[in-house]
């Protein structure tokens, strides 16, 4: 996939906004799936629904790509997925370190969607001495003694942090000055970036929080209703039935077929 030059994704010079930037990798998964099942076009409301977005929000993210499809037709999958990618700045060979090789810097290693999508892992690189030259997904630990050597010798401009988070920060600072200007954030901390740096933070733990958020508030939903469901009426307050006055001057004047109907029934 290499083209042979530097290519930056021109999302920032086109006008890209932030959010729509957000969610091309999220058309991207989807029409990938379609593509490998041979599917040749797709509608805007299919593909918002793989995708899991509103039809209309996909329709003006395509505008700012300059897809509109056709009438009746709808997208050409293949070409979508070439103008994404491009536009995403997948059409080359990104070349990522991944510093922390724990058990999440080696799960992320062995991680098989990397080089389908335009990365590949340069090296990895961990603190431990007792790691360094063990294989991991097919690649040697480096020390991070080498870390600025290997940045440089490889282009890399993108690094993966999987540290402990006391080590972020220092880690991170290294990464900036070897020239890496993207980072993927593990580390359960925020970092600290000059201008012109760019840090996705991804944080397991509150994305878990959040979750059980919305699990508390759906069992409270439950119970409550399950509550009102099992409520009996109150014992001084008899039913009201279609046919029964709300009150005795309600009833004053109501004729029934003999005649007045007495506000209270006799015994």
């Amino acid at each position: 996939m290499a083209t042979g030059r530097t290519h930056r994704p021109a999302t920032r010079s086109r006008g890209i906004p932030e959010a729509t930037v957000a969610r091309l990798p999220l058309y991207l998964r989807a029409l990938t799936a379609l593509s490998e099942r041979s599917v040749p076009t797709v509608s805007s409301e299919e593909l918002a629904t793989a995708a899991g977005v509103n039809s209309a929000k996909l329709r003006k993210d395509f505008s700012y790509l300059g897809s509109y499809g056709t009438r009746g037709v709808g997208y050409d999958v293949e070409y979508l997925v070439y103008q994404i990618s491009r536009e995403l700045g997948l059409t080359q060979d990104w070349p990522v370190v991944i510093v922390g090789i724990g058990n999440l810097g080696a799960a992320l290693a062995n991680y098989g969607g990397f080089a389908s999508r335009g990365f590949r892992v340069a090296a990895l690189i961990d603190a431990d001495p007792a790691m360094a030259g063990r294989p991991v997904a097919g690649l040697p630990v480096r020390h991070t003694d080498e870390l600025e050597a290997i940045i440089s010798d490889n282009g890399v401009s993108i690094g993966v942090i999987a540290t402990p988070a006391g080590a972020a920060q220092q880690v991170c600072d290294r990464l900036v000055a070897a020239g890496v200007t993207s980072i993927l954030n593990f580390a359960p901390t925020v970092l600290s970036v000059p201008d012109g740096v760019d840090v996705r933070k991804v944080d397991l733990s509150i994305e878990l929080q959040i979750l059980a958020f919305h699990e508390q508030r759906k069992a409270g939903e439950e119970s409550a209703a399950a509550a009102a469901a099992t409520a009996s009426p109150r014992p001084d307050i008899a039913p009201r039935t279609g046919t029964q006055p709300r009150t005795a001057a309600a009833a004053a004047g109501r004729k029934g077929p003999d005649g007045d109907v007495p506000a209270v029934m006799p015994a």
